[in-house]
């Protein structure tokens, strides 16, 4: 996935803004108030930060080479996702999908009531 598509797919998440850049290269994703995603911009190729649970954060640096500690030192069980070729587009999706859940359900129950779809007519 190239940065646009990755930028597409994080704001197509229910409730996500995207915020100021947490510097002048990185794009920050939010929902609830709370970050689940930061996409740097000034590397080539990108890559993007994203929460993990600690377990699957190290599996997955075990068995993908474009995947490594996040780099923010104040956050725990985050990954950094090269976005180049050998990552798969599914996988970057479930990655982001998987960060945005459990910022989700890490939200107090009125944010989380907001952030429902509206029920079927």
């Amino acid at each position: 996935m190239n940065i646009e598509e990755v930028r597409t797919y994080c704001l197509s998440k229910l409730g996500v803004t995207e915020c100021l850049p947490f510097d002048e290269d990185t794009l920050v994703f939010k929902v609830g108030g709370k970050m689940f995603a930061l996409l740097a911009l000034d590397e080539s190729p990108s890559s993007i930060n994203l929460k993990c649970e600690p377990n699957l954060a190290t599996e997955l640096r075990e068995s993908h080479t474009a995947i490594r500690p996040g780099y923010h030192m104040n956050k725990k069980h985050w990954n950094t996702l090269t976005l180049d070729e050998s990552l798969s587009d599914m996988l970057v999706c479930q990655l982001i999908d998987h960060s945005y859940a459990l910022v989700v359900e890490g939200l107090p129950a009125r944010l989380k009531k907001e952030l429902s779809y509206p029920p079927p007519k």
